[in-house]
C-alpha cells in the first residue's frame, strides 16, 4: 500500500501525470476484480461467510449496486460494511478545501466550479486517503434531513450571502461522503419521512435542500444494515427505498463450530499488560458450543437472536476469572479452567431475550445449556480416551476440591501422580506442559466424568468437590 500521497498539487500536474477519473463504483469493481484474480481476501477478518454472504456481496459490488445487509444483531453486518473501504484506491485527488470531495476533473459544487474556471491548471489539488472516504450514521429517531442531506447555514446567510445562493447550504453526512462509501446502520429505525430524503440519492444521484434549485450529482456507494422486519418492530424500510437498493443480502450466525471458534479467537481480548493469560482450546470450544445451544434453544426468543458479542464477552469473562485467581493466589500465569465457566452465566444473562414463559428461570436455563455444552465438548475431544487412571483416584472414596480460587498446584497436589496425564494433554492439544495447563486438562476431564455420571460432584460453599 502506498503510504504517502502522490506529489501532484495542482490540476495541471494531475493532468500531466495521466490520472484518470473513474466513478467510485467502477473503482471498487476494478479493485475487487484484481483481488479475486490474485486470490487475495476481499473482506479481511470476515469469518463464516465465504460460501454464503460474501459471494452475494461480491456480485452486488461488481454489478454496481447499492446494498442492504439484513440480519439479526451481532452477525457482523457493520464489520463487513467497514471492510469495503479496503476496495477503494489508496489515495484519490480532490479539489483542495472542498467540503464534498469534488474531483478536480468534474467539480460538482458551485464553489469548486468557480475555482476551476478562474484558476484553471493552477487549481490546488489535495489527496484523501481511503480511510477518510467512509461515512457512517446510526439511524436514530432524532436523525433529521439536515443531518443526512443538509440545510441552510444561518452563519453563511449572516455573512452576507443571499438565501438563493447555493453556497449558503451546510452539507449533511451523505454529500460530505461524496466519492466514497456511506453506511446507514439500523435503517428501519430511521423515520419514514427521513427515509424519503434518500430516494433521490439512490436513484437520481443528487440531493435536494429545502426550496433550492440545487442539483448536486453525487458519486458514492450507499450501504445499509437492518434487522429482519419480523424482529424490528420499531420501524420499517419504506417500499420505494427498498426498491432502490440494488441488492439485499441476508447475513447469518456462523454455520459450523469451527467458524464460531475462529471468530472467538479473533475477536475476544485475552491479553492483559503484564499478566500472561491462557484460555485452552477446549474451553474456547465449550463457550462456542454454549453460544450455539443458547441460539438454538426453544426457551430463547429466536427473533432477537444471540449476538456474537454474547460469545466474545463470555470468553473474556472466563479469562478475567483466571486473572482474578492468579492475582489472589499469586500464581505466575493465569490459565482458565472449568471452574471459571459458571462466572459467564450471570454476566451473560442480560444479553439474551427469553420467551415470556421462562421468566424467572433465565439463570437455570443458561446453567443447563452450559453443562450440556461442556458434556458435548468432552465427548468430542475425549471420546474413547482411557480415563480409568484418573477415575481410579476416587475408587476408595477420596475427594478433590477445586474452585475459582483454588491454585493449579493445590489441585494437582491433592491428586498426586495421575496415570495417563500425558495422553490426556495430547488429546486436548496441549503441547507444553505446565501446572496451569495440566490442572485445566484434569479439571475438564473430571467435569466430563461427572456429566457422564461416572464421578460424583458436590457444590460446597462456592467450591466444587469431586468424588466421595
Amino acid at each position: 500500500m502506498t503510504t504517502h500521497p502522490p506529489d501532484h498539487t495542482t490540476l495541471g500536474e494531475l493532468r500531466a501525470s495521466g490520472h484518470e477519473h473513474v466513478p467510485v463504483k467502477t473503482e471498487i469493481r476494478s479493485n475487487l476484480l484484481a483481488r479475486l484474480a490474485a486470490g487475495e481476501p476481499a473482506f479481511p477478518g470476515i469469518l463464516g461467510f465465504d460460501e454464503t454472504v460474501l459471494p452475494q456481496v461480491e456480485r452486488a459490488l461488481l454489478a454496481g449496486h447499492d446494498l442492504v445487509l439484513l440480519g439479526e444483531r451481532g452477525q457482523g453486518k457493520t464489520r463487513l460494511i467497514r471492510t469495503l473501504v479496503g476496495l477503494l484506491d489508496a489515495w484519490t485527488p480532490v479539489v483542495a478545501g472542498c467540503e464534498i470531495n469534488d474531483h478536480p476533473y468534474a467539480p460538482a459544487c458551485v464553489r469548486c466550479q468557480r475555482l476551476v474556471e478562474e484558476s484553471g491548471d493552477a487549481t490546488p489539488v489535495a489527496w484523501r486517503h481511503r480511510s477518510d472516504r467512509y461515512g457512517e450514521k446510526l439511524a436514530t429517531p432524532d436523525t433529521s434531513v439536515g443531518d443526512l442531506i443538509g440545510d441552510v447555514d444561518p452563519i453563511k446567510v449572516a455573512e452576507g450571502r443571499t438565501l438563493g445562493d447555493p453556497e449558503t447550504v451546510h452539507y449533511g453526512l451523505v454529500p460530505r461522503t461524496n466519492r466514497g462509501i456511506f453506511s446507514i446502520n439500523e435503517l428501519p429505525d430511521l423515520a419514514e419521512r427521513i427515509q424519503v430524503a434518500l430516494l433521490n440519492v439512490l436513484e437520481e444521484r443528487d440531493i435536494q435542500v429545502r426550496g433550492y434549485t440545487l442539483r448536486l450529482p453525487l458519486d458514492l456507494l450507499l450501504v445499509a444494515s437492518a434487522n429482519p422486519e419480523d424482529y424490528t418492530n420499531r420501524g420499517r424500510i419504506i417500499t420505494p427505498l427498498k426498491d432502490r437498493f440494488g441488492a439485499e443480502v441476508r447475513t447469518h450466525y456462523p454455520l459450523v463450530l469451527a467458524d464460531e471458534i475462529a471468530l472467538l479467537r479473533q475477536e475476544a481480548v485475552l491479553e492483559w499488560p503484564g499478566v500472561p493469560v491462557v484460555v485452552p482450546d477446549h474451553l474456547v470450544q465449550v463457550v462456542a458450543r454454549w453460544t450455539r445451544l443458547v441460539r438454538e434453544s426453544s426457551q430463547v426468543d429466536q427473533r432477537s437472536g444471540v449476538s456474537a458479542r454474547f460469545a466474545v464477552a463470555a470468553l473474556e469473562t472466563v479469562a478475567a476469572s483466571a486473572v482474578r485467581r492468579a492475582a489472589v493466589t499469586g500464581e505466575a500465569s493465569a490459565v482458565a479452567r472449568v471452574c471459571d465457566l459458571p462466572s459467564v452465566v450471570a454476566a451473560s444473562r442480560g444479553k439474551v431475550e427469553f420467551e415470556a414463559t421462562e421468566e424467572g428461570r433465565e439463570l437455570e436455563v443458561l446453567h443447563h445449556l452450559l453443562r450440556k455444552a461442556t458434556a458435548d465438548a468432552f465427548r468430542a475431544l475425549l471420546a474413547g480416551s482411557d480415563l480409568s487412571g484418573l477415575q481410579g483416584q476416587f475408587d476408595d472414596g477420596a475427594t478433590v476440591e477445586t474452585g475459582d480460587l483454588v491454585p493449579a498446584a493445590v489441585l494437582l497436589g491433592s491428586l498426586g501422580t495421575i496415570p495417563g496425564l500425558a495422553e490426556l494433554l495430547r488429546r486436548l492439544g496441549i503441547e507444553q506442559e505446565s501446572p496451569g495447563l495440566a490442572a485445566a486438562a484434569v479439571e475438564f476431564a473430571l467435569e466430563g466424568l461427572h456429566l457422564n455420571r461416572r464421578l460424583a460432584k458436590d457444590e460446597v460453599a462456592g467450591r466444587t468437590v469431586y468424588g466421595g
